[in-house]
């Protein structure tokens, strides 16, 4: 039995997968943490609009935006009206000060934030993502270990087969052919899918 200190100190994030195309970010810093951010979001969702805004821009930020539509540079320190019109902002300047400044700023329009190494300051983390065709799983530490997040993204990589694509588009064409109503369906797919998940 868990004691109430475990309880409390249990991780109670809840795990969303946001659309990105369909919504504006901003990110608020050009360095490399900066590169680190829109990088990540471009890997998951290369169609995302994203507007990246600071005084220098790091070389490599600036050929990502060449090679993704979505992506706009403003060359130029943040303004407040950057935030307009923002549904998550990713603030990743190298001066802690500005980042929470900016962080109250996008908090009084009700924009989620996540500040760059500063958990305290976060609505949402960005996680460390496992992805083989379909499939995909993040992984959260609640902000306390990067690494094992990503030693976790290791492990669940190579234990999910390079088969798992072809399963899933068999999985949708079989689902489609199904009868019967919606618990009728979930049964017939619980049979079906049992074998992944056999111990042997």
């Amino acid at each position: 039995m868990h004691n109430s200190s475990s309880q409390d100190e249990r991780n109670t994030l809840f795990p969303v997968f946001f659309k990105l195309e369909q919504l504006q970010t901003l990110i608020v810093g050009g360095g490399k943490v900066g590169l680190e951010k829109l990088t990540a979001l471009l890997s998951n969702a290369p169609r995302a609009s994203v507007t990246l805004v600071a005084g220098q821009v790091h070389s490599q930020i600036a050929a990502l935006a060449d090679s993704h539509p979505g992506v706009k540079i403003l060359e130029r320190d943040f303004e407040e009206k950057d935030l307009e019109g923002k549904d998550l902002a990713i603030i990743a300047t190298d001066n802690p000060k500005t980042n929470k400044i900016i962080r109250d700023h996008a908090k009084s329009m009700r924009i989620l934030v996540n500040v760059a190494d500063t958990p305290e300051l976060c609505d949402f983390y960005l996680s460390s993502i496992v992805q083989k065709g379909n499939i995909k799983i993040a992984i959260s530490t609640n902000g306390k270990s990067p690494t094992i997040a990503k030693r976790f993204r290791e492990l669940l990589t190579d234990l999910i087969p390079d088969e798992m694509e072809d399963i899933l588009s068999n999985l949708g064409t079989i689902r489609k052919k199904l009868r019967g109503d919606f618990s009728e369906k979930v049964r017939e797919l619980n049979k079906i899918t049992s074998v992944l998940v056999e111990k042997k």
